[in-house]
């Protein structure tokens, strides 16, 4: 699933659009299904919304907690709630996601993203991950 948006954007503010849009494949026939088996997610996914959303549709995840999360918690003390909880061994296979980022960054077009359509930089973003990762 890619989803496009501008450079100022958020990448937290995306997160429930990009929950509802997932589809995953189904081995033969049948719909997709709309909701994975787990999400490993970066610190900036935490939030109390991301974290709701994701316990409602029932999806475990492992997304670390920011310093000053932490900071608020331990100030709140126990009104502050649990710590979320985090495994780190899971959490290591999330170095696969960012290795696949940054080989799509070796194409200078998309890592100073010349293109100014957005389209354009869409075309040029599937066409760098086909070349990429075909045998």
């Amino acid at each position: 699933m890619l989803q496009l948006t501008a450079g100022n954007v958020n990448d937290t503010t995306q997160f429930p659009q990009l929950m509802t849009a997932i589809a995953v494949a189904r081995p033969g026939r049948g719909r997709p299904r709309t909701r994975p088996d787990y999400v490993l997610a970066d610190k900036g996914y935490s939030s109390r919304a991301n974290r709701e959303l994701l316990r409602r549709r029932g999806i475990a995840h492992t997304i670390p907690e920011p310093a000053d999360q932490k900071a608020n918690r331990a100030r709140r003390g126990s009104r502050g709630g649990r710590p979320v909880g985090f495994d780190k061994t899971r959490y290591r296979r999330r170095n696969t996601v960012e290795r696949g980022f940054c080989q799509l960054k070796h194409w200078r077009g998309l890592a100073t993203r010349y293109d100014r359509n957005a389209r354009n930089y869409l075309g040029a973003l599937h066409l760098a991950a086909l070349l990429t990762w075909l045998p």
